[in-house]
C-alpha cells in the first residue's frame, strides 16, 4: 500500500490509477471519486443534483474570454476566479471590477496551467466577510459514512490558510448537524471511501459548498485532539477493508484545538515565500495534558525538517505545525501563544511572530472570524512591537564576551583573552547594529576590579552575566533586572531570543571588511529565488511607474515586478524560463 500524505499526489488520480494497475493499494479514496471532485465545476454540478446548497457563479465548459467577463459582469462583482483542477490557494484572484478582469483572468489561467496542467476556470460571487468552515468525513467500502465535525479555516492570506481550529466557534447544534450531514450527501454522491474534507463558506447561518479535498488535510490533527482519534489509523482500517470503527451517534466533541502553521515566509513582503539553511531550529516538545484532564497531548509538534535542512524553491515552505488542546478556547489559545513563544529559527524569514500577533489578537482572541480578518486588522498585526532591547542587546553582550574569553567576575584572569588589565580598569566600546529596524546602539563595557557597568547612550547600568546550562544559552544581570534567553550567533550577527520574542544585532567588528554595500534605491531585483515566467516589456519601451516588467513564479506563486518610476526600459537581463536568485537583477532601467 501507498499512504500519499496530503499534498497534491494525493489528489492525483493519474497516480492513484498507476498505484491500482500496480496492484498497489493507494490508501485515500477510488480514482473516480478524485476524478470527480478534481475539477471544480464538475463538482459542482453534482453538489447540485445532490441539493447541497451552491454559492451563485459560472461552472461552464465554454472558457472563451470574453463569455467569462460577460459571466462576471452578470454575477455582478467582486467575483471570485478559480482554477477548476485546483486546490491550496493556487489558481484564484478576486476581482473587485470589471476593468481587472482580463488581466486577472490571465494571470489565474497561466497559474493554473502552471499548477495543474488545467487553465480552466470558474467564478464565483465573492462573499463579503465570509467564513471558511469546512467538515471532516469518512466512509467506507460497506456504505458507511460519517462527518467527524467540523473546523474553522478562516484566518488566511493569499487563500491559503495560516491558523485552523475545531470546532468551528458559535456553531448551533442545529447548523453543525446540518453542515455535518451536507457534508456526508457530498461524500456519498460520489460514492466516496476514506477520509475527505468538504468545504463550505459561510454567511451569517447560511452555508454554501466549495470544494471537497479527497484526502487528509493539513489541519486534520485538530480533529484528532478534540475527537481523540487517529484519523491515519482510520484510513488504514478502511484501506483494508474494514468498515469504520464508529457510528455516527458514538462521536463526540472533547474539548478545543487549534493549530497554527509555522511557515518559511516574510509577512512584511506580502508573505513572500522564504528560503535558506536552518541554521538554528528550536520548536518546543510536544506536552502531556495536566492530571485529571483525558490522556492526549496539550500541545503536538508535527514537523519534516530539522536544523540545517534547506527551504528550498521547490516545495510549500512549511516549517512545523504547532498544535495545541484545551477544555475549553481560551485555554487551548494559551497554550498555542505558549508553544509559540518556545519556537525560535534562523536562516529564513519565518511568520512566527506575526502567529504570536494574531493568536494575541483581540478579534481572533474573541472568534470574531472570517476570511478578511488579517487584512481588515493590517495596521494592529503589522504594528512595530515593543520589545525588551535592553535585555536582548544584554544577552548579545554577553555572548560576545564569552566567546571573546570575558568570563564573569570571580574567574581566573588566566582563562581571559582580554577585559583584564594589571593596574588599572578596563573600557571596551562595542558597537551594535538592529537588523530589525537598522538602530545603531554603542555600548561600553567598563571594568574595574569586580564592578562591571554596561553604558548606553541613554542609560548606565550594573552588568554582569553568565553562560546557562542549555545549549545556546545566556543569562545577564542589569540593574536589579534578572533575564535569561538563548543566543545563536551567526558570523557577526547575534539572534536574541528573550521573553517569547526575537531580536538580532549585528557586532560592527573592526577587524573585519566593512559590510557589503546597499543595493541603489528603485533597483529591479528578485525578491524570491524562482524562474521568469513572463516577460512583458522589451528593451526601448516607454513604462509609467507600477507598469507590470515581469512575472516570476516561486512555490507555485507568482509576483510581479512593477516598475518603480517612469522611465525607460534600457535591457532586460532575464528571459522566459530562466531561474534566478534571490536579489538578482531582472532589468535595467532609466528612470
Amino acid at each position: 500500500a501507498v499512504h500519499p500524505g496530503y499534498g497534491f499526489l494525493s489528489e492525483n488520480e493519474t497516480f492513484a490509477e498507476a498505484c491500482e494497475a500496480a496492484g498497489i493499494v493507494f490508501i485515500g479514496p477510488p480514482v473516480s471519486a478524485i476524478a470527480a471532485m478534481g475539477s471544480k465545476a464538475a463538482a459542482k454540478a453534482l453538489m447540485q443534483a445532490a441539493a447541497v446548497p451552491l454559492v451563485p457563479g459560472y461552472h461552464g465548459d465554454d472558457q472563451d474570454a470574453e463569455r467569462l467577463q460577460r459571466e462576471a459582469d452578470a454575477i455582478g462583482y467582486p467575483v471570485l476566479l478559480k482554477a477548476s483542477a485546483g486546490g491550496g490557494g493556487k489558481g484564484m484572484r478576486v476581482v473587485d471590477k470589471h476593468e481587472d478582469f482580463a488581466a486577472a483572468l490571465a494571470s489565474c489561467k497561466r497559474e493554473a496551467a502552471s499548477s495543474f496542467g488545467n487553465d480552466r476556470i470558474l467564478i464565483e460571487k465573492y462573499l463579503t466577510r465570509p467564513r471558511h468552515v469546512e467538515v471532516q468525513v469518512f466512509a467506507d467500502r460497506h456504505g458507511g459514512a460519517v462527518y467527524l465535525f467540523d473546523r474553522d479555516c478562516s484566518v488566511q492570506r493569499r487563500h491559503q490558510k495560516v491558523l485552523e481550529e475545531a470546532p468551528a466557534p458559535g456553531l448551533s447544534d442545529d447548523v453543525r448537524r446540518a453542515m455535518g450531514e451536507a457534508a456526508v450527501a457530498a461524500a456519498r454522491a460520489v460514492s466516496y471511501v476514506g477520509a475527505g474534507t468538504v468545504e463550505f463558506i459561510m454567511t451569517d447561518k447560511a452555508f454554501y459548498f466549495m470544494e471537497m479535498n479527497t484526502r487528509l488535510q493539513v489541519e486534520h490533527p485538530v480533529t484528532e485532539m478534540v475527537t481523540g482519534l487517529d484519523l491515519v489509523e482510520w484510513q488504514l482500517r478502511v484501506a483494508s477493508g474494514e468498515p469504520l470503527p464508529l457510528r455516527q451517534d458514538q462521536l463526540k466533541i472533547d474539548g478545543h484545538a487549534i493549530e497554527a502553521r509555522v511557515y518559511a515566509e516574510n509577512p512584511a513582503r506580502g508573505f513572500l515565500p522564504s528560503t535558506g539553511t536552518l541554521k538554528y531550529l528550536r520548536l518546543p516538545a510536544s506536552v502531556e495534558c495536566a492530571i485529571g484532564e483525558p490522556r492526549r497531548a496539550a500541545v503536538r509538534i508535527d514537523s519534516g525538517v530539522r536544523e540545517g535542512d534547506t527551504i528550498t524553491p521547490f516545495y510549500d515552505p512549511m516549517i512545523a505545525k504547532v498544535i495545541a488542546h484545551g477544555a475549553n478556547r481560551g485555554e487551548a489559545l494559551a497554550r498555542l501563544d505558549r508553544a509559540l513563544q518556545a519556537c525560535e529559527a534562523v536562516g529564513p524569514q519565518t511568520n512566527i511572530e506575526f502567529l504570536q500577533r494574531i493568536v494575541t489578537c483581540p478579534p481572533f482572541a474573541s472568534a470574531e472570524l472570517d476570511t478578511g480578518l488579517i487584512e481588515r486588522h493590517h495596521d494592529a498585526l503589522f504594528a512595530r512591537a515593543e520589545k525588551p532591547f535592553k535585555e536582548a542587546v544584554a544577552l548579545a553582550c554577553a555572548a560576545l564576551l564569552t566567546r571573546e574569553g570575558g568570563t564573569a567576575h570571580g574567574a581566573s584572569p588566566w582563562d581571559a583573552l582580554s577585559h583584564w588589565r594589571l593596574n588599572g580598569g578596563y573600557r571596551q566600546t562595542i558597537e551594535w547594529r538592529s537588523i530589525e529596524d537598522d538602530t545603531p546602539c554603542k555600548i561600553v563595557y567598563a571594568r574595574d576590579g569586580v564592578a562591571c557597568s554596561l553604558i548606553h547612550e541613554q542609560w548606565t547600568e550594573a552588568f554582569d552575566w553568565w553562560r546557562e546550562a542549555q545549549p545556546h544559552g545566556y543569562g545577564a544581570r542589569l540593574g536589579d533586572i534578572r533575564t535569561t534567553g538563548r543566543v545563536f550567533i551567526d558570523g557577526d550577527t547575534f539572534h536574541v531570543f528573550c521573553r517569547g520574542t526575537w531580536l538580532a544585532f549585528e557586532w560592527t567588528n573592526l577587524l573585519a571588511h566593512a559590510a557589503d554595500a546597499e543595493h541603489g534605491e528603485g533597483r529591479l531585483t528578485a525578491p524570491m529565488p524562482g524562474k521568469v515566467i513572463a516577460v512583458l516589456v522589451e528593451p526601448g519601451a516607454m513604462v509609467e511607474k507600477g507598469a507590470p516588467l515581469i512575472v516570476m513564479e516561486a512555490m507555485k506563486m507568482e509576483h510581479t515586478i512593477g516598475a518603480p518610476a517612469a522611465g525607460k526600459i534600457a535591457e532586460v537581463l532575464y528571459g522566459v524560463g530562466d531561474q534566478v536568485t534571490d536579489g538578482a537583477q531582472l532589468l535595467v532601467m532609466e528612470t
